[in-house]
């Protein structure tokens, strides 16, 4: 019973963790989703405090939320184990955009790209 009881804790203590070790397309994803359908909680959890700022900023300026399927589409991905970028395309936006993404602490998370940063496409 005690095994039973312990195996029960951390199962439940794994489903409540999420997801873990996404890959940067997946964690795009969700930062774009999050963003369309203000979703800050989530939002805030996949991006670094300067990347949040930044598109919370963005996320101000726009009238309501979007909603429904975003049908995310990676054009091109690169990453080494630091930093990634991901240019991809949304039902969101007409044109495709990029994200910049460092791993902190075994996570990706979207940042901001400095003023006269370039992307590698």
């Amino acid at each position: 019973m005690k095994n039973v009881v312990i195996y029960s804790i951390a199962f439940l203590f794994l489903a409540c963790t999420g997801k873990q070790d996404l890959s940067p397309s997946e964690t795009s994803k969700i930062v774009v989703e999050s963003f369309y359908n203000k979703d800050n909680e989530t939002l805030k959890k996949y991006t670094t405090p300067e990347g949040y700022e930044g598109l919370k900023s963005i996320q101000d300026l726009m009238g309501a939320g979007k909603s429904g399927n975003s049908s995310f589409k990676v054009l091109e991905e690169t990453a080494d184990n630091e930093i990634a970028w991901v240019r991809f395309t949304t039902s969101y936006e007409e044109n495709p955009e990029l994200f910049k993404l460092l791993k902190i602490n075994g996570n990706w998370k979207v940042t901001q790209q400095g003023a006269r940063e370039k992307g590698p496409f």
